[in-house]
């Protein structure tokens, strides 16, 4: 394969990644905007006044939960310090409504939890007052303890980047220990913390499952209410530009918060942070204040699902959940394998020839993961089904033979939904590994006589493996887990496993949805897993540690 036919590939699945925003921009300025008035005076300020609630909670919760325990387990001695290290990572395998769903079935009214409480006490229905779950504060508090890892991460990383003598000099100007992070590590590593927020604050203007468990209306559920219940393709189109706008905008300010990260120096990697050794009460604390996330986002919710499951008394090996996992798995893997190998393809033309244009090539397909499912859902099925509906008209008006739906309900489409939701993160996993390999090595085989495709499977795959199976595993379980996008353009009567819990959640079949909710964080673990080893050797050692994290963070 030749250089030119690499930039064509490249140029081809560039533009693949912008034609939903592209086409869900069109379809919202181009139609009538009676549509646009009705819902400014209905449904419209409703939806954006929830998501700013959530989008402030959600933000304020991570930054809070995330920073606190980066800095307490690289800057602190305590009690099982070095299991909180990889532990506090694990919430990231649990997708976010189905965290939902295992709280619904604790502490709802029928649940455990007031169950026990009615019992102990004697009390009756309305003789107390319990919080309420399914509501707005509900849904913020799944998300925090599901997202806060982003910020753990990337805060974590930038603690241990940190020159430790900005923080020995203000300790030895008399500074305590809680005086020196505030004024001198907080804003040192506040560009990395705002980049992890801003991660989570994407992902809360694009999750669908859990506000629509807790019956929260935000853009995200407005869409696909359009979409399905009112059949309303316009309002659909122009919620969908709405939420666009404000996932953009996150994902501009977080390119920018990642860049400021770039310019603090990392000091010297002999140096050390001072670890505070913790006793009585300030150790019990720091405990405490990592126990309560991994207590919450996981361990909590894992034996929940798992007493679900077993007073459900489903089969995972029954034939109807063998299909699920099937579609799921077929699904997962079709889209892992062509995500990759679009990544590879754009990666590797902005490494042979650098250039304006391959920059912006790169740039417009890790634009996606600023999307959300929906958005892109929308974006593919109104120029797809209008395509569908010309090549109809065309079939009946020469052959008097209808093709029916070619396009609109298939899996391709779907895939490539998908494909265009995920390539960021295979595009930041081929970016770490591609950055360790020298350029000398390219220019050694231009003087052998390799030419780019040679070059590419010859040299750069056998070294890019690591890499590249890592994103493919990053992109499977991403597949795995997304909800919205499935749910609107999935083939009909073709379910995933994440449907499935949907639908049966949505159904209040809690106990039922547990079983495909667990075979999701099943799945789910292998990445975390990896990213937990990453992590481990981050600790014994202070090498470069962001490029590492951020093959497991979507980047632009």
């Amino acid at each position: 394969m030749g250089e030119r036919a690499l930039k064509t590939l490249a140029w081809i699945v560039s533009l693949l990644c912008l034609a939903p925003i592209v086409a869900v921009a069109f379809a919202a300025v181009s139609g009538n905007f009676d549509t646009w008035n009705s819902l400014m005076g209905t449904v419209l300020p409703g939806y954006a006044w929830t998501t700013l609630q959530l989008v402030i909670l959600v933000g304020l919760g991570t930054a809070i939960v995330g920073t606190a325990a980066a800095w307490l387990v690289t800057t602190c001695h305590f009690p099982f310090r070095r299991t909180f290290e990889i532990v506090l990572a694990l919430p990231l395998a649990f997708p976010a409504y189905v965290l939902a769903y295992a709280y619904t079935d604790l502490l709802d009214h029928p649940g455990a939890v007031q169950t026990a409480l009615r019992d102990i006490t004697g009390w009756g229905p309305r003789d107390y007052w319990f919080p309420e779950i399914r509501s707005l504060g509900g849904a913020a508090a799944m998300l925090v303890f599901v997202l806060y890892p982003y910020v753990y991460l990337l805060a974590r990383a930038a603690f241990l980047k940190q020159s430790p003598t900005a923080y020995f000099a203000a300790r030895t100007l008399g500074h305590t220990p809680w005086s020196a992070f505030w004024r001198v590590s907080l804003p040192m590593a506040r560009p990395a913390i705002a980049g992890g927020v801003l991660l989570a604050l994407m992902e809360t203007i694009a999750d669908f499952g859990t506000v629509a468990h807790f019956g929260v209306q935000t853009f995200a559920t407005g869409i696909y209410h359009a979409w399905f219940s009112m059949g309303d393709r316009m309002a659909a189109s122009q919620l969908a530009l709405c939420l666009l706008v404000v996932a953009l905008t996150f994902a501009l300010l977080e390119r920018a918060e990642r860049g400021a990260a770039k310019r603090f120096p990392a000091g010297s990697k002999q140096e050390t942070m001072e670890r505070h050794q913790l006793g009585g009460w300030r150790a019990a604390g720091a405990f405490a204040a990592c126990a309560v996330p991994v207590a919450i986002g996981f361990a909590i919710p894992l034996v929940v699902l798992f007493g679900m499951a077993i007073d459900a008394g489903r089969s995972p090996f029954s034939p109807r959940y063998l299909g699920y996992v099937e579609n799921t798995l077929t699904l997962a893997s079709i889209t892992a394998l062509i995500t990759v190998a679009a990544a590879v393809i754009i990666g590797f033309c902005a490494r042979i020839a650098p250039s304006l244009a391959a920059r912006f090539s790169a740039t417009a397909a890790g634009i996606g993961y600023a999307v959300p499912g929906g958005v892109i859902a929308v974006g593919l099925l109104v120029p797809f089904a209008a395509l569908d509906n010309m090549i109809d008209a065309w079939a009946r008006t020469n052959f008097d033979v209808s093709t029916g739906l070619l396009f609109t309900g298939s899996i391709g489409l779907l895939v490539v939904a998908y494909m265009v939701r995920f390539i960021a993160a295979a595009l930041g996993a081929f970016d770490t590994g591609i950055s360790a390999i020298k350029p000398n090595i390219d220019a050694a085989a231009r003087t052998l006589g390799r030419g780019s495709g040679r070059m590419l499977f010859e040299i750069h795959l056998p070294l890019l493996r690591p890499s590249l199976l890592t994103a493919l595993l990053i992109v499977f379980v991403d597949v795995m887990k997304e909800l919205p996008a499935t749910l609107i353009m999935r083939p009909f009567n073709f379910d995933t496993l994440a449907v499935q819990a949907y639908r049966l959640a949505s159904d209040e079949r809690l106990q039922q949805a547990a079983l495909p909710s667990l075979m999701i964080i099943g799945f789910g673990l292998l990445p975390v897993i990896l990213l937990c080893y990453t992590i481990g050797k981050t600790g014994r050692s202070r090498n470069v540690v962001k490029p590492k994290i951020d093959s497991f963070v979507p980047a632009g």
